[in-house]
């Protein structure tokens, strides 16, 4: 993991531009990104798809060995007793994620969003069919 100040200023450099796309729910970094964002869409999928999809995940990381950030590898010990493990963060913050999104996207600083929620992967990807003819193998 990187330090904080070097994230952020990592991150900060990634939204200066005139566009750019950033995948994921950092919210040490939320106040850099919203304010210059335009839109946010909501993966807000079920909870049993989320931990499978999650410990799929995790499992073939694992099985594989697949290298992760600075040459880390995912292990069974980690993945079934490390509370930091990815699993164990989907049982973790799954609710309170669930509470806090609609919170923020009501706040007066947060007005100026477009929010796009799906709450299936068929929605999700029907939506990404229609804006640029995307089509998932």
């Amino acid at each position: 993991m990187r330090p904080l100040a070097e994230f952020r200023a990592h991150v900060e450099r990634s939204v200066a531009g005139d566009s750019w796309v950033i995948d994921g729910n950092y919210g040490k970094v939320r106040d850099l990104i919203w304010p210059r964002a335009t839109h946010v869409i909501w993966l807000n999928y079920s909870f049993p798809l989320v931990f499978y999809r999650a410990l799929r995940r995790t499992l073939q990381r694992v099985i594989t060995q697949e290298e992760l950030h600075g040459g880390n590898h995912e292990t069974w010990r980690q993945m079934i007793f490390d509370r930091e493990s990815i699993p164990w963060w989907v049982l973790r913050t799954y609710r309170r994620r669930r509470r806090e999104y609609p919170q923020l996207f009501r706040q007066p600083s947060h007005q100026h969003l477009e929010v796009i929620e799906f709450r299936t992967p068929r929605a999700s990807l029907e939506w990404l069919e229609r804006i640029e003819g995307f089509q998932h193998s």
